[in-house]
C-alpha cells in the first residue's frame, strides 16, 4: 500500500453547531440504471435539486449570500479517480480543516504511467485509512459532516467506484446527503476556495465569466471553457486524442526518468539542462483554427527522436554519460517548447472568442497537474498580459487531483441545492454505480467544433451544464 503522504492539513478544534435536519423533495429525475434486469432510479444522481428548509440560495444570488449561512456546513470530499487516493474535509467558508492524499508513485514509476487494474486495487487499500486520516486530523468523526462529496467522472472507471463506493458507505451509515462532483469543475472551482481563503473577495465574486483550463492527464482532457456560472460553461476547447500529461509521462518514460512525481516534474527539471531549438518539432495542428489539442503526433516525433540518438529507456538518466544525458536534455526541452506552445496557441485563441461571447472576462485560470509547471505558468502569464487578463493558478499542492477541490465544489452545488439524499446503508452486490468516465463540462461552442476524425464521443455522458440546465427547467413552472 502506497503510503499517506499529507500535502497540506489544518486542524482546529470546532464549536460544532448541530447538524440542520433536511426535508429532501426530489424536484426532477435522475438517470436511470439497470439492475437485476429491471430499470430502477438509482440512488443519486447530480441531476436532481433539493431545497434546503430555511434558506434560500440560487446561482443568480449565490455570490451574495451571507457566508455566516455556510459557515456551519462541513463536507467530506473523496478523490479517486485516477492514480491518487484522496480526501478533505472542508468547512463551508473555504477552510481546510484537512488534507490526505495516498501518492501511487511507486507504481507510476514501475509501469511508466497508470495502470487501471494496478490502480484499482491501490486506491482499495489506501481509501479507508486516507479517509480515517482525513477525519481525524480535523478533529471530526462521520457525525460531525453535513454531507459527503465524491467525484463521478471523469476518470478511470475502476478507480472512480472506489472512492464512490467509500462515499455511499458514510453517507448511508451516518444519513448524509451525497454530492456527485465533475473532476474537471472541481479543479476550476478550488480556485474559488483558494481566493477565499485568502481574503481576496473581489476576485472570488469575479471569478465566474472566466475562461478556464483543465488538464486530467489519464481520462485524455485537456479542456478550455469559459464559465459563466456554478455548473454552467461552453466549452471552447477539448483533447481529440492525447492530453498534454499524457505526452509528457510517455516522454519521460522513453527517455528514462524518474516517473515517481510523473512525467511532468522529470521533462521540466530535465528540460533545464537542454537547448530547446536543438531538435525541430513540429507543432501540432497548425493547419486547424479551433482550441482543440492533440498531442499524438508530437508524441511520435519525441519517439523518432529518441530513436535516431541510439537512447535506451532502460539506462536511467542517472546512469547515463555525459554526451547521452546531454541529448536526452535536448529532446526534453525542445519538446518542452512545442507541447507548451501548442498550449500557448489555443488559449490565445479561446481568449479570443471567450471575449466576443463575454467581453467582461478577467481572468484565465489554470488547473490540473499542467498548472505544477512553472515554464506553462510562464508562457500563459504573458498569453493573458497580452490581452489584458489575470493569470489565477492555484497552489501546486492544490492543483494536482485533491479532496480538497471535491469538497469544495460539493459545497458550491450543495448551496443551491444541488445534493441527493442519503443512499442505502448499504448497496447490493450487483448495484449498477452512477460512473462517468467520459462526461464534458460545458455546451460546445459551435465555432469550436472539431472536424478531427478521432474526436472520441462512443459513451460519453450529456455534459453537467445541459443536465443542470434540463434540472432547471423542470423545476420552472
Amino acid at each position: 500500500m502506497s503510503s499517506l503522504q499529507t500535502l497540506s492539513s489544518r486542524i482546529s478544534r470546532l464549536n460544532l453547531l448541530q447538524k440542520p435536519s433536511l426535508n429532501y423533495s426530489p424536484m426532477s429525475p435522475g438517470l436511470f440504471v439497470r439492475h437485476n434486469r429491471q430499470i430502477i432510479r438509482p440512488t443519486w444522481s447530480p441531476l436532481r435539486i433539493f431545497s434546503l428548509p430555511n434558506r434560500h440560495f440560487s446561482s443568480k444570488n449565490f455570490g451574495q449570500i451571507k457566508m455566516s449561512a455556510k459557515d456551519d456546513l462541513i463536507i467530506l470530499g473523496i478523490e479517486t479517480s485516477c492514480d491518487d487516493t484522496a480526501a478533505a474535509v472542508v468547512r463551508g467558508n473555504g477552510e481546510i480543516l484537512s488534507q490526505v492524499v495516498s501518492s501511487q508513485a511507486d507504481l507510476l514509476a514501475k509501469y511508466g504511467g497508470v495502470a487501471p487494474k494496478m490502480a484499482e486495487e491501490a486506491h482499495s487499500l489506501a481509501i479507508d485509512p486516507v479517509v480515517q486520516e482525513a477525519l481525524h486530523k480535523a478533529n471530526l468523526t462521520e457525525r460531525d459532516l453535513s454531507a459527503v462529496a465524491v467525484t463521478i467522472g471523469p476518470g478511470l472507471s475502476l478507480c472512480l467506484r472506489v472512492g464512490v463506493q467509500k462515499a455511499r458507505k458514510i453517507a448511508g451509515q451516518f444519513n448524509l446527503p451525497i454530492v456527485g462532483v465533475h473532476h474537471m469543475e472541481a479543479h476550476a472551482l478550488v480556485a474559488r476556495q483558494w481566493l477565499t481563503m485568502t481574503r481576496m473577495q473581489n476576485d472570488f465574486l469575479d471569478l465566474f465569466n472566466n475562461i478556464h483550463i483543465g488538464q486530467k492527464d489519464t481520462s485524455g482532457h485537456n479542456l478550455l471553457v469559459l464559465a459563466h456560472n456554478l455548473g454552467q460553461y461552453t466549452q471552447l476547447g477539448t483533447t481529440i486524442d492525447d492530453a498534454i500529461g499524457e505526452a509528457f509521462d510517455k516522454t519521460a518514460k522513453w527517455l528514462g526518468l524518474d516517473m515517481r512525481r510523473s512525467g511532468g516534474p522529470a521533462v521540466e527539471k530535465l528540460a533545464l539542462e537542454g537547448d530547446a531549438e536543438s531538435v525541430k518539432f513540429s507543432t501540432p495542428m497548425k493547419q486547424h483554427k479551433d482550441c482543440n489539442f492533440s498531442y499524438a503526433g508530437l508524441k511520435t516525433q519525441v519517439r523518432l527522436a529518441i530513436e535516431s540518438k541510439n537512447i535506451d529507456s532502460r539506462i536511467p538518466i542517472s546512469s547515463t554519460s555525459c554526451q547521452d544525458r546531454k541529448s536526452r536534455a535536448n529532446i526534453a526541452a525542445s519538446f518542452q517548447r512545442v507541447a507548451v506552445l501548442h498550449l500557448e496557441e489555443r488559449c490565445e485563441r479561446a481568449i479570443e472568442w471567450a471575449l466576443k461571447i463575454e467581453p467582461s472576462i478577467k481572468h484565465l485560470v489554470v488547473s490540473g497537474g499542467v498548472a505544477s509547471n512553472k515554464y506553462v505558468r510562464a508562457r500563459l502569464d504573458r498569453a493573458v498580459k497580452n490581452n489584458s487578463l489575470q493569470l489565477v493558478c492555484p497552489p501546486p499542492s492544490l492543483c494536482t487531483d485533491n479532496g480538497v477541490m471535491v469538497a469544495w465544489t460539493g459545497i458550491e452545488h450543495f448551496c443551491v441545492g444541488r445534493f441527493d439524499p442519503p443512499p442505502p446503508a448499504d448497496d447490493p452486490e450487483d448495484f449498477m454505480y452512477d460512473l462517468r468516465p467520459r462526461w464534458p463540462l460545458g455546451e460546445e461552442f459551435a465555432e469550436g467544433r472539431s472536424e478531427a476524425r478521432s474526436l472520441r464521443k462512443a459513451r460519453m455522458h450529456p455534459s453537467l451544464t445541459s443536465i443542470i440546465q434540463a434540472s432547471m427547467q423542470q423545476q420552472s413552472p
